[in-house]
């Protein structure tokens, strides 16, 4: 029997994950952030770097906060969903490709395009989530949720391979200098990222089922559509609940990976061994994501946040102890075992709890919890870090999202029958 992974519509979807993870680990999380550390602010102190990268984060998870729920219910309105996707993957593609070319002390312009690339990179995560429970067959949701975040962790990890080759040997592709070998990954990443993601731009059948209508007229449905869902939320109490928790738990994930490698160059880390850390996430992110999808279909996702939440407290308790490599080390493996299992169980939970004739836009409001999560993340990690002048004193201050998290999906999902529930039967 075919597994379903690898039917055509399910493939190309989790081949988008494949693609923006390389924008995810090889500029998010690892090259931008020494780029802009090492290079674009030398000299500076430690904090004030960390502040102004902080505040790029934040303020683009701002605006696509803002914009996420009009942009589902956009989507749903007018079968948008991949001619949205490929506008945000071109806004995230154009400004990758150009910070290759950015002056070498011009960190205004790499933050605003930084900024903008971490735009087009949330905001096509609107309508690339909403298709997953039109994409995976009945009783697999989680599964193929895993299988996206799977591949997504090896994609990412396999050009992130060939780009610190790039930054450790820059000769033996005929680079001058590790910074003309960052500089070169970006181009990397835009090329990797148009490329895998076509597949699934050129697919037609993951559609909505309502008429296709043009982008003007979707927009003003949309919106009139957003607003009655905002006036009629109290029927959806399960997934306020839910989304409440996400917010405060998932602000601590996203933290934490993007701002990993900036605490580990505070505190005196060399660069090749935190991308060495950051690379050991994504592979075994791969197989380990993968596990968790397929105890999801089994037992319940709640199970997989759970243990990840708690595995995250543990890793920011941690953190503030960390005197060497070796215990970095140890961190990123912690992490990946559970970065992917958070993200796909949380995703496909979600998923068994909206309405599917509604998809993006409640995945509108999914993503937007999870930008406004991303705001408050940073700026507090990067205020404390400039208050106390202690970047061990910031990366605690995570602790208590997932306090928070945990305490809020506890009542979020009590007594709850959606746990072993078919993905979209009624609330």
């Amino acid at each position: 029997m075919k597994s379903p992974f690898f039917e055509k519509k399910v493939f190309a979807w989790a081949l988008y994950d494949w693609a923006n993870s390389a924008f995810a680990t090889t500029v998010m999380v690892v090259f931008f952030p020494l780029f802009f550390k090492q290079h674009l602010t030398a000299g500076q102190e430690a904090t004030t770097s960390t502040f102004w990268l902080a505040m790029a984060n934040g303020v683009s998870s701002f605006v696509l906060a803002v914009m996420a729920p009009w942009l589902g219910a956009l989507a749903d309105r007018g079968q948008a969903h991949i001619r949205m996707l490929a506008i945000f993957t071109a806004i995230g593609v154009v400004p990758t490709a150009l910070l290759a070319f950015v002056g070498s002390s011009d960190w205004q312009t790499a933050a605003v395009l930084f900024a903008i690339a971490s735009v087009g990179f949330w905001g096509g995560l609107v309508f690339y989530d909403s298709m997953l429970i039109r994409v995976a067959p009945p009783g697999r949701i989680d599964s193929i949720s895993g299988f996206g975040y799977a591949l997504g962790y090896l994609g990412g990890a396999l050009l992130l391979v060939v780009n610190i080759v790039m930054y450790a040997k820059p000769a033996l592709f005929g680079l001058a200098s590790p910074e003309a070998a960052i500089r070169a990954s970006f181009l990397t990443v835009a090329v990797w990222w148009l490329v895998f993601a076509l597949p699934l731009l050129r697919q037609r059948s993951i559609a909505a089922a309502a008429p296709s209508i043009g982008l003007g007229q979707a927009a003003r449905e949309g919106f009139a559509e957003l607003l009655r869902t905002f006036r009629e939320v109290r029927k959806y109490r399960p997934i306020i609940l839910f989304l409440l928790a996400y917010w405060m738990y998932i602000d601590g994930v996203n933290t934490i990976m993007k701002m990993a490698v900036d605490y580990g160059l505070a505190l005196g880390f060399p660069a090749n061994s935190l991308i060495g850390g950051i690379l050991m996430i994504q592979f075994i992110g791969f197989p380990l994501t993968l596990l968790f999808g397929w105890l999801g279909d089994r037992i319940s996702p709640l199970v997989g946040i759970f243990v990840a939440i708690g595995v995250y407290a543990g890793v920011t308790f941690y953190a503030v102890l960390m005197t060497n490599v070796s215990e970095f080390y140890i961190m990123a493996a912690a992490i990946g075992c559970v970065q992917g299992a958070i993200q796909a169980m949380s995703r496909s939970y979600y998923g068994r709890l909206i309405p599917a004739d509604r998809a993006s836009e409640f995945f509108g409001f999914y993503n937007m919890m999870g930008k406004f999560a991303s705001v408050l993340g940073p700026f507090l990690m990067g205020i404390t870090a400039l208050v106390t002048g202690n970047s061990r004193t910031a990366i605690l201050s995570v602790a208590l999202l997932f306090a928070g998290g945990a305490i809020m999906l506890v009542f979020a999902t009590r007594g709850s029958r959606l746990a072993r529930s078919p993905a979209h039967e009624p609330i």
